[in-house]
């Protein structure tokens, strides 16, 4: 993510009362040794090279940039390498694990946009659906901007906002909530319904389909759309048609109380120093499920999804979505607009997609695909490699899609791939 949106957020979260709690400052304990789940060598991987790539990221905990981080590498649906670094709570001291449980935020965006193509491919709704088809109280939609003299002028769109603006972020909804509603990303006290009938009160920021820019209330309403079209709650609809079939079997909105001791501490960079953010680990009075943000996943799990994409929907064999709606999903609908947080994307349906050279800084290819989170988790598909990575730490920083974990892990994977052997 860019430094403005990551600002943006914080801004939000701080609002919302997310603020750094005061802790006595303490040395972060040197990371445990490496843990791998590979299970064996890759003959399509410099064993040396992955070695580096552990030492590296071990680095990131010894430093005390994080608490702890764990992180996935498969190649064509393999693993080839697992690690878990440091502790999931400082103070615990509990280890990190390939099973600890994370927060991870705007990595939900694409999940919930997965589940409105298993309606879109159910004939229940098209993507170039007005949103008022399902959803009334957008028709009233209207724009302020200022116009000749900064004169505010207050209008009627030109268009109607689609489905497909909601999923790309071109709808010109807000990236944040309305007034009364400003502390549902914290609270999560509101239902998805009052929440979303709320949001056609702020204006749009400009015309749809002329801009890009991110935006959570965009996303929320897909989730509403999901429930009103499918009769199920958002979150039960994707238990049913996503987690449950593809064996996500620790991903939830809200986190059963027998699980919570899994559950990572968030922190925040201050000043160099992992400082308690206050941030509700648990949640377990929250009544909003998120759709733009409310996911608690791990590793395993987030690699089984993007493998299902990257297998053009089908894992295990079980199709989840047609090779159509994924190619659909992953190809960029943005154009040449400026698009995303990191150089050379544009934007999917519910995904970042690296769109020329630019966007392979971190050997990457062009085509791959994926997504942050707040708290600094990030996924990605690489289909011309046929690599699916994961990295998972709970910290909140300004250094967004670009931080330095995820520019090493990924060009270091990249680079670990043995020549000659991509066959």
């Amino acid at each position: 993510m860019k430094r403005a949106f990551v600002f943006s957020l914080v801004i939000v979260l701080l609002a919302s009362g997310v603020a750094a709690t005061p802790q006595r400052k303490k040395r972060p304990p040197k990371a445990a040794a490496v843990k791998t789940a590979t299970e064996k060598p890759s003959p399509f991987f410099d064993a040396e090279r992955l070695a580096k790539l552990s030492e590296r990221m071990k680095s990131f905990v010894d430093r005390g940039r994080a608490a702890g981080i764990v992180t996935l590498l498969a190649h064509r649906g393999k693993p080839v390498q697992s690690l878990a670094f440091g502790v999931q709570d400082l103070e615990s001291k509990k280890p990190m694990a390939q099973d600890t449980i994370f927060q991870i935020a705007s990595m939900t965006k694409p999940i919930t946009c997965a589940g409105v193509m298993m309606l879109a491919e159910d004939g229940l709704l098209a993507i170039s659906d007005p949103v008022e088809k399902f959803l009334p109280g957008f028709a009233t939609l209207q724009i302020r901007e200022k116009g000749d003299g900064e004169i505010e002028e207050i209008r009627k769109p030109a268009r109607k906002i689609t489905i497909r603006d909601l999923m790309t972020h071109t709808s010109g909804m807000s990236g944040g909530y309305p007034e009364g509603f400003t502390e549902l990303f914290s609270k999560r006290d509101r239902t998805l319904a009052e929440a979303v009938e709320a949001f056609p009160m702020r204006y749009l920021d400009f015309e749809p389909g002329t801009k890009w820019s991110y935006s959570n209330m965009g996303i929320a309403t897909l989730g509403r759309i999901i429930e009103i079209v499918s009769g199920k709650r958002y979150e039960e609809f994707l238990d049913e048609r996503l987690f449950k079939p593809l064996g996500m079997n620790d991903s939830h909105f809200f986190v059963p109380e027998a699980k919570r001791d899994r559950i990572a501490t968030i922190y925040r960079l201050d000043n160099d120093k992992l400082v308690k953010a206050d941030v509700d680990l648990f949640r377990s009075e929250a009544k909003y499920a998120a759709p733009e943000a409310g996911l608690y996943s791990t590793a395993p799990d987030l690699f089984r999804f993007y493998q299902m994409m990257l297998n053009g929907g089908v894992l295990d064999g079980k199709r989840i979505l047609s090779k159509l709606s994924i190619e659909l999903m992953t190809a960029n609908h943005t154009g040449d607009l400026k698009a995303g947080f990191s150089p050379g994307v544009g934007f999917g349906l519910g995904l970042a997609v690296v769109r020329n050279t630019e966007g392979t800084f971190r050997l990457n290819s062009i085509g791959t695909y994926g997504h942050g989170g707040l708290w600094k988790t990030y996924g990605w598909v690489d289909p011309k490699k046929e690599l699916v990575g994961v990295i998972l730490m709970q910290r909140l920083s300004s250094d967004g899609d670009l931080a330095d974990e995820f520019n090493a892990f990924m060009t270091m994977a990249a680079a670990a791939m043995a020549e000659g052997k991509k066959d």
